[in-house]
């Protein structure tokens, strides 16, 4: 028995028929073609699958996408021209905050949210924030440099 989701995903409404167990994670990649959104552990651990749902970090890999159903929904590809999001991209070349790539997604959605709740934080706070997120090449450190800058950045220190 299928449901129909309607949603506004990246400032577009879409809609699909959806078996009530497909999750938002598959949704997003296989319906409508986002790739940005990543399937790691599928357990809701890795943070790969990181999208906003109604401005909240969400992971998308244990969210039905029938519970998404009228609500508002931001991939990495709808988060392109964000201003806090395009100094978070550059601070994470500049820093060489990623390798393979896998988690960037969901690491450069979490630091937008960690930015957004934090003015310049440290990096015990960042290393705090982002213990949800796995990534298996950079050790974090550049990763946590990357976001302490672009929070400094942000916050015009």
């Amino acid at each position: 028995m299928k449901a129909k989701v309607s949603l506004v995903l990246n400032g577009e409404s879409v809609s699909a028929e959806v078996e009530p167990r497909e999750t938002l994670a598959d949704f997003i990649r296989e319906r409508q073609g986002l790739t940005a959104t990543h399937l790691g552990c599928e357990h809701g651990v890795c943070g790969a699958c990181t999208v906003e749902v109604e401005g909240q970090t969400t992971r998308s890999c244990l969210t039905l996408a029938v519970r998404a159903d009228g609500m508002h929904v931001k991939t990495l590809e709808g988060l392109a021209a964000d201003p806090a999001m395009m100094v978070l991209k550059r601070w994470f070349h500049d820093e060489h905050a990623l390798q393979c790539g896998f988690c960037t997604p969901g690491m450069l959605i979490t630091a937008r949210d960690i930015l957004s709740r934090h003015r310049a934080p440290d990096a015990g706070t960042i290393r705090k924030e982002l213990s949800g997120q796995l990534c298996r090449c950079t050790g974090y450190a550049n990763i946590v440099k990357a976001i302490e800058a672009a929070g400094r950045e942000l916050a015009g220190a």
